[in-house]
């Protein structure tokens, strides 16, 4: 073993040791993070500070000049680097925007980490992100990474300006999330022996800022070639564990863990198909239709051949099938929901019905908008109707909200005979009011839009589900 390998071996143990003592400032300070502190396996390797997931990656002479330069540093990296995968940002899909969604990732980062206010984790790169966090909390609510990879989409911004708002929020090197699946072990994996101490000191030139210590190398940045589903689900895991436990102790940390929250909430709320929600109302009946599924071409083919063109067996002229024949969509009017939000309920739900397969050729729907009181009831007897509703509605309201008015109004429809099989009842709303006291004798379902990722209450009897502005 040369000098140069041993030298290089001393000053390791040293950077070692240096991010064991961050992850134990973090891990007194910050307790709920203690599954995710305990994930990562260091991995010396030159040029670059990442993780892909289960593994960091850092840049052993990186790592001492930036503790020498400011001890907080290293400590605020290493939380930047956890809550990354904490968010489960390094988990995205193929079609993502590399450089937005990097820019969005670090400031919903950067953000939550000075929300903490940890101890030991301050340096002067807080100062440099004041003015542009200032500036994106008065439009981007809450500032989670997803509200800001869109927020960025509208903005149209260069490749230049990306770079420049990213460098103060810059902590990590991100390259390592989109490494392709390859199989076999993390490069740089048992071969500090072989890295000579020559070529750890030439990284090591020449940084003077954390934009060229991160791109420093032309090479692809490191990782575990792939992130298999099963580390996926450790950090789904670990996320939702975090929330549970911030949500037990919200005393013991304040206000300082809300961007945390915000976060954790964006990642771990369910996933919702409005259409294959809306589906769940449908009902049998009798179509025209030629029934394929219950046709026996054995017998048809058969009588062909022994009489020519006598086929043995017909098809059924007839199948049924679930479709929406009768159901009712209510919608809270009152002066806290959108209009626009309103209309494009609407129309998603009818873009859903109007497929062929949705819709009877006769339907008695009723669309019912309600403040605190009923204001209008349109009846749809077919889907030329519908059309000609979303034309010319009208949103009727603006006063406080109380779902009770719409159950009892539909009820009285029932015992007058407007409805012989009523399926189900849908009521859009922003969630704030007055619910029935008992169940009623249909299906009910609440479709509330909260952009705070808030997960409203609803009666035991009735459905819920929550989306996004976005989503409808």
């Amino acid at each position: 073993m040369n000098d140069n390998v041993k030298e290089f071996q001393r000053v390791d143990a040293l950077a070692r040791e240096i991010l064991t003592l961050s992850r134990n400032t973090l891990l007194v300070n910050l307790r709920f993070l203690d599954m995710a502190l305990s994930q990562f396996e260091f991995v010396s390797y030159p040029g670059t500070l990442a993780t892909d997931g289960a593994h960091l990656f850092y840049d052993t002479f990186y790592v001492l000049a930036s503790y020498k330069a400011e001890r907080g540093r290293v400590v605020r990296d290493y939380l930047h680097i956890v809550l990354h995968c904490v968010f489960r940002h390094l988990f995205t899909g193929p079609d993502v925007d590399r450089r937005r969604w990097d820019l969005a990732c670090d400031i919903a980062v950067e953000s939550a980490v000075n929300d903490l206010a940890l101890p030991g984790g301050e340096c002067r790169r807080q100062a440099l992100q004041q003015e542009t966090l200032r500036e994106l909390r008065e439009t981007v609510h809450p500032m989670t990474a997803e509200k800001l990879y869109r927020y960025f989409a509208d903005q149209n911004l260069t490749d230049e300006e990306i770079a420049r708002l990213r460098e103060p929020f810059l902590g990590d090197d991100h390259r390592a999330w989109y490494l392709p699946v390859q199989g076999g072990g993390a490069p740089g994996e048992g071969k500090e022996s072989s890295q000579s101490g020559h070529t750890a000191v030439r990284t090591q030139r020449g940084k003077n800022s954390r934009g060229r210590s991160m791109q420093s190398r032309g090479d692809a940045a490191p990782g575990s070639q792939g992130k298999p589903r099963e580390l996926e689900q450790t950090w789904k895991d670990i996320s939702e564990r975090m929330k549970v436990d911030l949500e037990t102790m919200p005393v013991l940390y304040g206000s300082r863990t809300k961007g945390l929250m915000q976060e954790l909430q964006a990642v771990t709320r369910e996933e919702y198909d409005y259409g294959d929600f809306l589906r769940r109302f449908t009902t049998l009946g009798e179509v025209v239709q030629v029934n394929d599924e219950e046709f026996d071409y054995i017998f048809y083919t058969y009588g062909l051949r022994l009489y020519g063109k006598m086929p043995l067996v017909e098809p059924l002229e007839y199948k049924e099938v679930k479709r929406v024949r009768e159901f009712v969509i209510a919608i809270d009017t009152s002066g806290s929901v959108s209009g626009e939000l309103v209309r494009k309920f609407v129309s998603r739900t009818y873009d859903i019905l109007k497929q062929q397969e949705n819709f009877f050729t006769k339907i008695n729907l009723h669309i019912v908008q309600c403040d605190a009181q009923i204001k209008e009831d349109r009846k749809i007897t077919g889907p030329e109707a519908f059309e000609e509703y979303l034309k010319t509605m009208e949103l009727r309201g603006a006063g406080g909200t109380d779902f009770r008015p719409v159950f009892r109004y539909v009820d009285e429809l029932i015992r007058g005979g407007e409805f012989t099989n009523l399926k189900g009842l849908i009521y859009f709303t922003d969630g704030l009011g007055a619910f029935p006291e008992q169940p009623p004798a249909y299906d009910t379902a609440f479709v509330f839009v909260s952009d705070t990722y808030a997960v409203p209450e609803v009666p035991v009897w009735a459905i819920r589900l929550v989306l996004q502005s976005e989503e409808i």
